[in-house]
């Protein structure tokens, strides 16, 4: 596995579960694992815990993140607001690992209503076990990052 020097993980109260087996499973593999465990502490819902941890990633706080809720796709959907987050959401181990490896994603979405905890710590451990290949993806991950800065930039004019 492929240990990122820290890595922060968050969802919503459909999830909590699934998280929880999720968190012991990294920590058994010695992976920092930081809970953010932001509805426990804050009145909020799904786009706000998105938005927390995407803002920690941005800032640089850790590598990667894992957001999980019902499906994923509202995580992904309000991870992605924030420059610099590159999220996506994955059902299966391919995927998880064509997201890191072609796109260079750091935050990984799935849904507790869609898979069950043994599929979940499998996609953990195949994005995980990925670096960003380059390559052919290279040049489209590179144009990703140039049209988020000036969508970003456009934003603020």
């Amino acid at each position: 596995m492929t240990t990122p020097s820290k890595l922060l993980i968050d969802a919503d109260d459909a999830a909590y579960d699934l998280k929880d087996i999720v968190v012991e499973h990294l920590r058994s593999k010695g992976v920092d694992v930081v809970d953010l465990r932001l509805m426990e502490n804050e009145e909020t819902t799904y786009p706000g815990v998105a938005y927390n941890l995407a803002q920690k990633i941005s800032a640089g706080e850790a590598e990667r993140g894992i957001l999980i809720c019902g499906t994923g796709l509202g995580m992904a959907m309000m991870a992605n607001k924030v420059q610099g987050v590159f999220a996506g959401t994955c059902h299966d181990t391919y995927s998880a690992e064509r997201l890191k490896k072609s796109n260079d994603a750091n935050v990984l979405t799935f849904g507790a209503r869609v898979i069950g905890s043994e599929l979940a710590k499998k996609i953990v451990d195949a994005w995980l076990d990925s670096e960003f290949a380059g390559g052919g993806s290279a040049p489209k991950v590179e144009l990703m990052r140039e049209l988020e800065k000036e969508a970003f930039e456009n934003q603020k004019s």
